[in-house]
């Protein structure tokens, strides 16, 4: 099926949602998801983020669609038309969505140990409004523990439903879920630190914002402070690889998480035990420096070593500027 994006055309197979079809071209013009995830099955069509405007329906039915319709659960249609930067109407719905997402949202984003990495301050950043017309208290929530090793701060919460996904799919058995209705809704269980299993630290990874943090990384260090690394071992779980990020600081291991795409989706879940337990060098093999998007702000610890254009022709230049780069990156 060929559909057009932007103005973009691409090829794209039956049952392809305009979201996965966007990203297959990529850069811009990919509509930004805080609730869809590829890897979960039924996810998506809860944050309205993705919205777009289908100009022409198909080929057989060029009529557009009435409204914005949601790009993860749209699939496309041979000859469609899509508009996603370029409809003004998109934009303005974008940043009434973003002005929703954060009318309760705290705004403690110095202390949030999400900061430099959350979906939410990128999506807020790239498509929000500069003020809130929100005059009223926002909704509070006490912070709570839903694991030995996982602290719920649900005042941060936006209920993208990831989480609960996430231990309905890839866990034996789920203790957690949305509770109440409509503004009263919540992430939560009925018995404290009720989250045990294998697999519960992947919540921590799947959530877009700060409302479910890793209690052994908690305040430990600005995640700009530190260094990503790919590593694996042999892990004793049939269901895990064992393939994950290290997060350095110095010669330390502060944090393990598991991989994610480009798409900052996780690549392959990982167990608790090289989660939290390996946080030794000793315990991993060593594949070496994560790639890192020059858009994140975690990218200013460079890793690539690219020798200058004015050195490029002099080896005596380019051999003391991996000198300088070897010293500042040890400093």
């Amino acid at each position: 099926m060929k559909v057009t994006i932007d103005g973009i055309a691409v090829e794209v197979e039956p049952g392809t949602s305009i979201l996965n079809a966007a990203r297959q071209i990529g850069g811009d013009i990919v509509p930004p998801a805080m609730c869809y995830y590829s890897k979960l099955k039924d996810s998506g069509g809860k944050c309205r983020t993705c919205l777009v405007k289908v100009s022409k329906g198909s080929e057989k039915d060029p009529r557009p669609m009435p409204k914005l319709v949601a790009s993860c659960r749209t699939t496309v249609m041979d000859g469609m038309e899509v508009q996603n930067i370029t409809s003004p109407e998109v934009i303005e719905a974008r940043k009434g969505i973003v002005e929703m997402l954060l009318i309760n949202h705290p705004l403690d984003c110095p202390i949030c140990d999400q900061a430099g990495e959350c979906d939410l301050q990128n999506l807020g950043f790239e498509h929000g409004a500069a003020k809130t017309r929100y005059e009223f208290d926002r909704r509070t929530f006490e912070k709570i523990d839903i694991g030995d090793k996982i602290q719920l701060h649900m005042t941060r919460c936006i209920l993208c439903y990831r989480c609960v996904f996430t231990a309905d799919q890839i866990t034996d058995n789920r203790v957690h879920g949305i509770l109440n209705r409509g503004d009263h809704s919540e992430i939560s269980t009925y018995i404290t630190a009720a989250v045990d299993n294998d697999f519960s630290g992947n919540v921590i990874d799947v959530c877009p914002v700060g409302a479910l943090t890793d209690k052994t990384f908690r305040f430990k260090n600005r995640v700009w402070f530190t260094k990503p690394v790919d590593a694996h071992r042999n892990c004793d779980h049939e269901k895990c690889n064992g393939k994950v990020t290290l997060w350095y600081k110095g010669e330390d291991v502060l944090r393990v998480t598991a991989r994610k795409d480009i798409n900052g989706e996780v690549e392959e879940f990982i167990c608790n035990t090289c989660r939290f337990d390996k946080k030794k060098t000793a315990d991993w093999v060593i594949e070496g420096p994560r790639k890192i998007s020059h858009k994140s702000v975690i990218s200013s610890n460079h890793y690539e070593f690219i020798p200058l254009p004015v050195v490029k022709t002099n080896p005596v230049l380019i051999e003391a500027n991996k000198e300088q780069f070897e010293r500042d990156t040890r400093l």
